[in-house]
């Protein structure tokens, strides 16, 4: 009886150690992570050969040294079920697995325990103590520094710059455009995928004053400021109004990504009448990435409009603003989180009004959008960043001089 439930620990060990090593060995997102998928493969076969050593060890007697092997077996079946049910129960979401892991932890430390209780012949016993306690601090070291210190760690992020041309005039000299050129850099040593992108241009009146304006005046514009996205200068001689969005667009679907030193160029044109009353152009590119060594994401499969019954949440809404709302399944970089983690998703929000647009986003399960993840998580984890370029302000006064 004890022997079938020393066994019985040992090869369930076996069967999931080795299914999580394979998985990862083979499919991890980063090294580190495939370590982990080798550590964990290795583990698998040496609980294995101890389950073998405890039916020779228990029955038969052939090999010298079963009763050692059986012991290192169920010894290191203790040290990783104790490693992964601290894991699952940190971060994971499967009551099963916890419970599984739990339960397995307790039995493989009474494995282990009935093992040592016959009084194995251990040769050079301080060699073997050392040999264990080495590969037992290579195993935990590893296991820590993928699950535990590598997520928090932050990488760059790529870098967004734009070029404005020289604005144009139509043919009838009622219109002009001013091209715009955005472009993407990625100087890093990974890849990252577009969680959203967008470019947006606001039209400025800038009325220079008669006099100088008084310090009040300086303050009251200070305290508009926090009313808006777009920010303005304190001057002593211009009016700076609320920029007016005269367009916004998506420069890059959400889901798309960019390879390691790799870079790419977007071009666009805003166009307005030559009687416009704006004196200023100011134009401004954002984009959120995520490193690919952190994450998988699907293609984004729904696509949804605030105004046509999609779902805001409120830390999202804003008063006049609209949304057009992206969502796609986010996979984790291991076997281990895939399996133990409830999926998420990857939610992200296109807000555009009158007085700009940006583009927000939160990762959460199905029915859980409303709470507003701690973005330092979502950074640690998925390695999320977010840059950005502009403003770039561009007069109006040459183009409609020359009309």
């Amino acid at each position: 009886m004890i022997v079938a439930f020393i066994v019985l620990v040992l090869m369930v060990t076996t069967a999931y150690l080795g299914w999580f090593g394979i998985q990862d060995l083979m499919h991890a997102l980063d090294f580190p992570g495939r370590i982990t998928g080798a550590v964990l493969f290795v583990a698998s076969v040496v609980t294995f050969v101890g389950a073998i050593a405890v039916l020779d060890y228990a029955f038969r007697g052939c090999f010298p040294h079963a009763g050692l092997v059986a012991l290192i077996g169920t010894v290191a079946a203790f040290v990783t079920n104790a490693m992964l049910t601290l894991e699952v129960f940190r971060d994971g979401d499967s009551t099963p697995y916890q419970a599984l892991w739990g339960l397995l932890t307790v039995a493989s430390a009474l494995a282990a325990f009935l093992v040592w209780r016959t009084r194995v012949d251990i040769p050079a016993p301080k060699r073997v103590a050392a040999a264990v306690v080495v590969s037992s601090v290579l195993a935990v070291t590893n296991f820590g520094y993928q699950h535990l210190y590598q997520p928090y760690q932050h990488g760059g992020r790529p870098l967004i710059t734009m070029s404005v041309g020289q604005a144009m005039l139509s043919q009838d000299r009622k219109w002009f455009a001013v091209p715009v050129a955005i472009r993407l850099e990625n100087h890093s040593a990974m890849g990252f995928y577009v969680v959203g992108a967008e470019f947006h241009a606001m039209g400025v009146r800038v009325p220079p004053a008669t006099k100088d304006r008084l310090r009040l005046q300086w303050r009251a514009d200070a305290q508009q400021q926090r009313e808006f996205r777009e920010r303005s200068p304190l001057t002593r001689r211009e009016v700076h109004e609320p920029g007016e969005m005269v367009m916004a667009q998506p420069w890059m679907d959400p889901g798309d990504w960019i390879e390691a030193s790799d870079s790419l160029v977007t071009r666009t044109v805003v166009q307005l009448p030559v009687k416009t009353p704006y004196d200023h152009l100011a134009f401004y590119a954002t984009a959120s990435f995520g490193r690919k060594d952190r994450l998988g994401l699907d293609h984004f499969e729904s696509l949804t409009y605030s105004w046509h019954g999609g779902k805001v949440p409120q830390w999202a809404k804003k008063n006049d603003i609209d949304s057009v709302i992206y969502r796609g399944r986010v996979h984790e970089n291991n076997a281990l989180d895939e399996h133990t983690r409830d999926p998420r998703y990857l939610n992200v929000y296109w807000r555009f009004g009158t007085h700009g647009a940006d583009v927000t986003y939160t990762v959460a399960r199905l029915g859980e959008e409303d709470r507003q993840v701690n973005p330092r998580k979502v950074v640690g984890r998925y390695g999320i960043v977010d840059a950005g370029s502009g403003p770039i302000e561009q007069t109006l006064w040459d183009i409609k001089n020359r009309h």
